[in-house]
């Protein structure tokens, strides 16, 4: 029998990219996001080229009640979740002091806050298998602060890395794996406007091999490998001038 991954913020990006990998090779899909036509489309384009099934429901991370029912539904749909990925997120965010907190404030809790509702649900739901694969999907940006607009984004992304530790800790004697994944500078409709960076690859590639990445069901995965596994490492331990030069 197939087994299942539900995928938040799939309606576009490396969501929908991931979909799309998983899909090809025969998993069976439970994708959310807000935008319903997306995931519809979506929907449509993977049952037909793969002959899996995929459950498409509307979900707003940020409504906390919602995330428990939508997850519980897919359960339900499905029988079993064999792998959930934390990817639903936000890559906005202003200078701090500038007078947009109400900016920077939605970003930690779009990617803080909601992924801790999404891995309480996830969890709760694999405690009670006895099994399942929880993914969370952190940034490079999670190394170190960062200046700029990336100040709220990193330390929501270095938080997030942090709570998927702690899942692994505490589940760490049980048949359920918790890896926490690392993506580099990959170019997707989120950040579309930015100026290129460097080592920037494109969101099939960045899709192709975080879905790699993740089949293996790792502790900590940096995407791509090249050049980031070196570079998490430097940017732990560069002055921070030299990371500045990074963002």
């Amino acid at each position: 029998m197939a087994k299942t991954i539900l995928i938040t913020g799939a309606s576009s990006g490396l969501g929908a990219g991931m979909a799309r990998e998983f899909a090809q090779k025969g998993y069976n899909l439970a994708i959310c996001a807000r935008r319903m036509e997306r995931l519809e489309a979506l929907k449509q384009e993977l049952e037909s080229q793969y002959g899996i099934q995929v459950i498409a429901k509307t979900l707003d991370v940020t409504n906390y009640d919602q995330v428990f029912e939508v997850f519980k539904a897919f359960q339900h749909d499905f029988g079993k979740l064999d792998r959930i990925i934390v990817n639903a997120g936000v890559g906005q965010g202003r200078r701090i002091g500038k007078g947009n907190f109400e900016i920077n404030r939605a970003t930690a809790e779009t990617n803080f806050i909601s992924a801790l509702a999404q891995c309480e649900a996830a969890v709760e739901i694999f405690r009670a298998q006895n099994s399942g694969h929880l993914v969370v999907i952190s940034s490079m940006s999670a190394m170190r602060g960062l200046p700029k607009h990336l100040s709220t984004y990193a330390a929501s992304k270095a938080a997030v890395a942090h709570l998927a530790e702690g899942i692994r800790a505490e589940l760490i004697d049980t048949p359920i794996k918790v890896s926490t994944i690392f993506p580099g500078y990959i170019r997707t409709e989120l950040n579309e406007g930015a100026k290129k960076l460097p080592f920037e690859v494109d969101e099939k590639t960045g899709s192709h091999l975080l879905a790699e990445a993740i089949e293996k069901a790792p502790v900590k995965a940096y995407v791509p490998k090249w050049p980031w596994l070196p570079m998490g490492i430097a940017m732990k331990i560069l002055p921070l001038k030299l990371v500045n030069k990074l963002s």
